[in-house]
């Protein structure tokens, strides 16, 4: 399909090149089409550009539904808002290390570093519906209402799991492996899952000294 194809180059074009350092000749040509066809189904490269971030956000949800965490949260049960914290950041870790994440998330590192239209686009997708679905169940999960610090939380949790793929050549050197394996990625997924429980404990425990 021409149009799947446009925007699988797009991302990958765009994350390496930013928008203004790719073509659309160039990204027609990846994708051995005409530039008729990105005016046409685009209107242009900021167009294209648009959808690519439209595309990177389908991508980043990969079909997991938000709102299945939305329910746990609504439940206020906090042993199983901790379970749920817990699913999101081992799902979150391993989609980060399937091989076509790869162009999605330079795409998304640029927005990060210079946001435009496309990262509000990306952050209305699953992206910003998790890390809302996040705070909530870290709430849950302590019997706290402080959403400040719940989304500090929140972001800290983000940070384990993303450092494996932003830094993962520095992951590398310190774990003295080529790759990372399956076996590295389900032990450091343990140990995420721990950290995640000292945090909330953590959390519970200030609540109660200020009580």
């Amino acid at each position: 399909m021409v149009q799947q194809r446009l925007l699988d180059i797009a991302i990958e074009q765009f994350g390496q090149h930013g928008l203004e350092g790719v073509s659309t000749r160039e990204i027609a040509a990846a994708a051995n089409t005409a530039m008729s066809s990105i005016t046409y189904h685009y209107g242009g490269k900021e167009g294209l550009y648009l959808a690519a971030a439209d595309e990177v956000a389908k991508q980043m949800g990969g079909g997991h539904e938000v709102s299945a965490f939305e329910q746990v949260a609504a439940s206020g049960d906090p042993v199983a808002a901790r379970g749920a914290i817990a699913d999101i950041m081992r799902v979150f870790l391993k989609r980060l290390q399937q091989p076509q994440s790869n162009s999605w998330a330079l795409f998304i590192m640029r927005e990060q570093l210079n946001p435009t239209e496309a990262f509000e686009r990306i952050y209305a997708g699953p992206m910003g519906q998790t890390g809302q679905v996040l705070v909530e169940l870290i709430c849950v999960a302590t019997g706290g209402q402080d959403r400040q610090a719940a989304r500090l939380a929140a972001i800290s949790l983000f940070g384990q799991v993303l450092v494996m793929k932003a830094a993962r050549a520095m992951c590398r050197k310190m774990l003295e492996r080529e790759t990372l394996s399956e076996e590295i990625i389900d032990e450091y997924a343990a140990r995420v899952v721990a950290n995640i429980d000292a945090i909330l404990d953590r959390m519970i425990a200030e609540r109660q000294e200020q009580i």
